[in-house]
């Protein structure tokens, strides 16, 4: 009889636990459907899967997330009206003060987004992030996750890449997640190709996360693309949608697609 019950228990439990997973599937698709998003980020989607991606780092509308550096907007769109309700979303952008011609710019137009989509958007938090610099992203221990896209590179061209990760564990609660999705290079690639070419080795990425006190839960190939060899004149650069040789090649370029990408899952321990 015990048994019975046991086994009905389980079966009562994975079918909540079945439900609950739906439903945050659903609500991802919906986020990713909402027709406030630009044209030209959708058409972007087919190299990005952002439905399969957000689900991977197992994003929840009732959860507290920071976006690292959303630059124009792109996760942001579709981040903003999943959290929009139950959730809490942190950007932390480029900061205020930088003097980086690209970082400012890319700011400000952010900030005017934002303020021109305030009906939308004006329940996002918006922070900063300097790397190599004791800046907030969002309170100590405050969040369920934190989400980086191909931003690791950028990082490492400063010497940076460390200290990223452990300000990414100091604003994650314990059991948070840290989502890395970063251009993947071939295994062995050394230092100064890595910082020339804008592509990191997958190992690399996880020495970093762990160094600073994750565990890597999961890896994910939802961000794959086997056309490309993480080897062109002008780096990940080279490839869509930068396409940074202009005319020359734009097909072959264009054939290839976007970068071939890790995609990381990485755990703050509870304890």
């Amino acid at each position: 009889m015990k048994l019975t019950h046991w086994l009905a228990g389980m079966a009562c439990a994975l079918t909540v636990t079945g439900m609950a997973g739906a439903a945050q599937a659903d609500a991802i698709k919906d986020a990713v459907a909402n027709e406030k998003r630009t044209e030209k980020y959708t058409q972007r989607d087919q190299y990005r899967h952002p439905a399969e991606t957000l689900e991977f780092f197992q994003v929840k509308p009732d959860m507290t997330v920071v976006e690292i550096w959303p630059g124009g907007g792109w996760y942001t769109e579709i981040l903003s009206p999943l959290l929009a309700e139950d959730g809490k979303l942190y950007a932390a952008h480029f900061p205020k003060d930088s003097d980086v011609g690209y970082f400012k710019r890319s700011r400000d137009k952010f900030e005017k987004w934002l303020a021109d989509e305030k009906d939308t958007h004006g329940h996002i938090v918006l922070t900063e992030f300097a790397p190599g610099k004791d800046s907030e992203v969002a309170p100590a221990g405050s969040a369920d996750a934190v989400l980086t896209f191909r931003n690791v590179h950028n990082w490492m061209r400063g010497d940076n890449e460390a200290a990223a990760f452990k300000s990414f564990y100091k604003a994650l609660k314990p059991g948070g997640v840290l989502g890395v999705v970063e251009h993947r290079a071939k295994p062995g690639t050394d230092r100064d190709a890595m910082k020339t070419s804008g592509y990191m080795t997958q190992d690399y990425v996880v020495e970093l996360a762990t160094k600073a006190g994750f565990v890597l839960e999961e890896a994910s190939e939802v961000n794959a693309n086997p056309k490309d060899t993480a080897v062109h004149p002008k780096g990940v650069w080279t490839l869509p949608p930068s396409l940074a040789l202009g005319e020359e090649d734009k097909e072959k370029y264009q054939a290839i697609g976007e970068s071939d990408r890790m995609t990381l899952r990485f755990r703050k321990p509870k304890s």
